[in-house]
């Protein structure tokens, strides 16, 4: 192959460094394409077989064919509901937020490999792992299991709670944070809670409306910020 060293001067050049091309360069930050890529139907319900998680108004009726998963049991313990907002630093909603939820059953024992306790039951019918998208209002749901408490450090005991996971546009790497809840046994001493400002822990305590249903917004900045922890 030969080349011409008249097609190597600026003025020959048509490929893709030629600046009649240049333009403004797309956005490289997460999102938004949570809602039609990552949620699955059910994939909020962890207790049983709605279609909850998904935004299936934001995609072809033809392509939101996947099946919800088969349940293989009712999993033990207390149904409830979590529920919140996703806001902004100025309050307004954020309506292409992912959250994600890792828990542990009702005895306090996560699905994992980690715990090997044999004195606390693993619960065959429940996995601990929830996705949601957030609505147009900026609002996740799901519907879960009330955690049970796990061991903290030395010989402590956490508070019931849920990890909690943010995925939203310009967010290039997930916000980690908890959710507790109000009242419950070991909020006093729980190790994790215990290392926030007093006047800030009411940024992760779910507070309960209706009975089994629990509420907490999650801020990514300003005034009322949400506690996020280190990764």
């Amino acid at each position: 192959m030969t080349i011409d060293p008249a097609d190597l001067r600026p003025e020959a050049r048509t490929d893709n460094q030629d600046p009649a091309l240049f333009g403004q360069t797309p956005s490289q930050t997460v999102g938004p394409f949570f809602h039609y890529g990552l949620p699955w139907k059910g994939g909020a319900d962890l207790v049983g077989q709605s279609d909850m998680g998904a935004r299936p108004e934001l995609m072809p009726e033809a392509h939101y064919v996947l099946n919800l998963s088969a349940p293989t049991g009712t999993p033990m313990g207390e149904v409830i509901e979590v529920t919140g907002r996703v806001l902004d630093g100025q309050g307004a909603p954020i309506p292409d937020a992912m959250i994600e939820i890792w828990q542990a059953n009702a005895a306090g024992r996560y699905r994992s490999m980690d715990d090997s306790r044999e004195d606390v039951p693993i619960d065959p019918h429940f996995i601990g792992f929830g996705r949601a998208a957030t609505d147009e209002d900026g609002r996740y749901r799901f519907r879960t299991i009330m955690p049970g408490r796990v061991p903290g450090p030395g010989n402590s005991l956490q508070a019931p709670h849920l990890a909690v996971s943010i995925f939203a546009r310009g967010v290039v790497k997930r916000l980690a944070t908890r959710l507790y809840f109000d009242g419950a046994d070991g909020n006093d001493t729980d190790p994790v809670l215990g290392l926030v400002p007093p006047e800030r822990r009411a940024t992760l305590i779910a507070v309960q409306g209706e009975p089994g249903i629990w509420s907490l917004d999650l801020v990514l900045q300003g005034a009322c910020e949400t506690v996020m922890f280190d990764l």
